[in-house]
């Protein structure tokens, strides 16, 4: 149930990403101008590699997000705690964007670059099925959990388990499959080079729509 009500809360930023990225896949195949564009940002990806990789997850995951709370809920009064959620965010995020573009590459070579039937569905059943389940979503919910503790590691270590992954990291995964299993299947539809840097665009929005929806929620909503 409350797997589900995660699910139903992240609803309306969930369509508005996976809209935004089905138009650009679009845009990308019928649409000269916006293909041209998107070549250059995938050429730009090429150059860069794994440095791209993390910049744009750093920027998707820690700054956009922490400049949104300041701005926007804090009145533009920056203060000290912003300054700590940068110093776990940055690192988490640049570590994220890096993993992220390494499973990529290694599905790429295990399934093929192609944007087939059969290999999107097989890069998406991996993907949301087995890379999230045990490793992405568990090892970011501890990670938030850990700071959130006041980084007391025995305290959070003690959390982990059968019941911890029900508890907490199950509505978590319920979550992100409403949302990203249609994104990423949008990703894979795309030349490799592309999705990393498509990925972080919809990090991005994704991001900045969950920090308004949280923010903006009031306790006990």
């Amino acid at each position: 149930m409350a797997g589900l009500r995660a699910a139903r809360a992240n609803i309306g930023p969930g369509l508005i990403v996976q809209a935004w990225m089905l138009s650009l896949v679009l845009a990308y195949y019928f649409h000269p101008p916006s293909s041209q564009w998107l070549d250059q940002l995938a050429r730009v990806k090429l150059r860069f590699g794994y440095g791209y990789s993390a910049v744009s997850a750093i920027v998707a995951g820690a700054l956009i997000p922490e400049l949104l709370r300041i701005v926007v809920f804090q009145k533009a009064r920056p203060a000290r705690a912003n300054l700590g959620n940068l110093l776990f965010a940055m690192p988490f995020w640049c570590f994220m964007g890096v993993v992220v573009d390494a499973f990529y590459r290694l599905q790429a070579g295990w399934f093929g670059a192609e944007a087939s039937f059969p290999v999107v569905l097989k890069k998406v059943l991996v993907d949301q099925f087995l890379y999230n389940p045990l490793f992405a979503a568990p090892f970011t919910t501890w990670m938030y959990e850990w700071k959130q503790s006041g980084w007391k590691l025995r305290s959070t270590l003690s959390r982990t388990g059968a019941a911890w992954y029900r508890d907490a990291v199950l509505p978590t995964l319920f979550a992100t499959w409403g949302v990203w299993i249609p994104v990423v299947s949008v990703l894979y539809s795309l030349p490799s080079s592309l999705q990393i840097p498509l990925f972080g665009l919809a990090l991005s929005l994704w991001v900045i729509l969950y920090t308004w929806m949280s923010e903006s929620r009031a306790p006990g909503d």
